[in-house]
C-alpha cells in the first residue's frame, strides 16, 4: 500500500490515522517533494476510473493562482494530466494505493472497502 499525502494537510493526517488504527502497513510518499510523474498520473487516471477533474485540488492556491476553474474545462485529458503532473500541489490527495485500486481523496468507507477486499 502506498499512501501519497501532503503532511501538513489536516485530511491526510486524519486518513494516515485511520490507516495505522486499522493497522495497515503502508509507505508514505510526499506529494510536494516526490510528487507524481506524468505516467504515473496517468496510470492513476486510467485505474480509478475516475473523471479527470477529480485529481484536482480545486480548493488549493495552485489551482486557484493559475485560474483552472474557468480554463480547466477547455483543456484536453493531456494537457489536463500533464497540468497535474508539473505540481504535486495541484492534485487531490491523499492518494491510496492498494493493489489495483487508486483512491483519490479521503472517504472512510471507500477506503474500508478496499482494506477489506484484501
Amino acid at each position: 500500500m502506498e499512501f501519497i499525502c501532503y503532511p501538513r494537510c489536516t485530511t491526510c493526517k486524519r486518513a494516515k490515522t485511520w490507516l495505522e488504527e486499522k493497522g495497515c502497513e503502508f509507505k508514505v510518499r510526499d506529494i510536494k517533494e516526490n510528487p507524481p510523474s506524468y505516467e504515473e498520473i496517468k496510470l492513476f487516471y486510467e485505474k480509478s476510473g475516475l473523471d479527470i477533474k477529480k485529481f484536482f485540488n480545486t480548493s488549493g492556491l495552485s489551482y486557484k493562482s493559475l485560474g483552472l476553474k474557468d480554463k480547466l474545462s477547455n483543456l484536453s485529458i493531456e494537457d489536463k494530466l500533464k497540468l497535474l503532473s508539473s505540481d504535486g500541489m495541484l492534485i487531490k490527495r491523499p492518494i491510496l494505493l492498494i493493489n489495483n485500486n487508486v483512491l483519490v481523496g479521503f472517504k472512510a468507507d471507500a477506503w474500508a472497502e478496499a482494506i477489506n477486499s484484501l
